[in-house]
């Protein structure tokens, strides 16, 4: 796409934006954001969805959760691969219980990838986010946890995106899946990431995944202070 065609895309998705958001208790709104690009084959996109259901009703997620009561986390999860094929998995829910866990860890479990044949377009994912944000709950905090195994290849990058769109407040983090293209670590840390505290977490593959989500969360949902202290090997 040239350039006038990235703007109208830009101007496409920001026209989606209409609607303000929802309003609620809560101190976290949690986005998740899974890559199912043409990179991903079905065996990674199973060991992704499959890790990502077991690291939500890990006992001490669950536990960070469900840490205030009053105060309750929404969770949200979409995947996301070219510039125009990003799809609901979860809608915004109050995760009151560890009941409400495990109900969206089986939904996941369960769930399909929309397609398999799509490039890399970051930018857009985060286009689509801004549009999820906007319509979901006011909570305390909004962060957005990106997972993926390679760099911006379609579409605007995350640049052009944190331009065009209303991320502001937003933080923003990256999962970067190591082993597949080369760099995909440092691209999330110098082009992905935003806001105060905001990190990234390396998986050693896909077959990592899962541990490498549980650790995020929990930096996640312990909040800020957490999430400014200097990575550990693999973080």
């Amino acid at each position: 796409m040239g350039e006038h065609g990235q703007y109208r895309a830009l101007v496409g998705l920001i026209a989606a934006l209409a609607a303000g958001p929802a309003t609620a208790d809560c101190r976290l709104a949690l986005l998740l954001a899974l890559d199912v690009s043409a990179s991903v084959d079905q065996r990674e996109d199973a060991l992704q969805r499959g890790g990502l259901a077991r690291a939500l009703v890990a006992p001490a997620v669950v536990d960070a959760f469900l840490a205030d009561p009053g105060n309750p986390v929404w969770l949200s999860v979409y995947e996301w691969s070219g510039r125009y094929a990003q799809a609901e998995m979860i809608g915004w829910v109050e995760i009151a219980s560890e009941g409400d866990l495990a109900l969206v860890a089986g939904t996941l479990a369960e769930s399909k990838r929309s397609r398999d044949d799509q490039p890399t377009a970051l930018g857009n994912a985060l286009g689509h986010a801004a549009g999820l944000f906007r319509h979901g709950p006011d909570c305390a905090a909004r962060t957005l946890d990106v997972s993926g195994d390679g760099r911006n290849n379609d579409g605007f990058p995350p640049a052009s995106a944190y331009r065009a769109f209303p991320l502001d407040g937003v933080t923003v983090n990256g999962l970067a899946i190591v082993g597949g293209e080369a760099g995909v670590a440092e691209y999330y840390r110098t082009e992905l990431i935003r806001g105060p505290g905001a990190f990234v977490i390396e998986a050693e593959g896909f077959r990592d995944y899962e541990r490498a989500m549980r650790v995020k969360l929990l930096r996640e949902l312990q909040g800020p202070v957490i999430g400014m202290l200097a990575p550990g090997p693999g973080g």
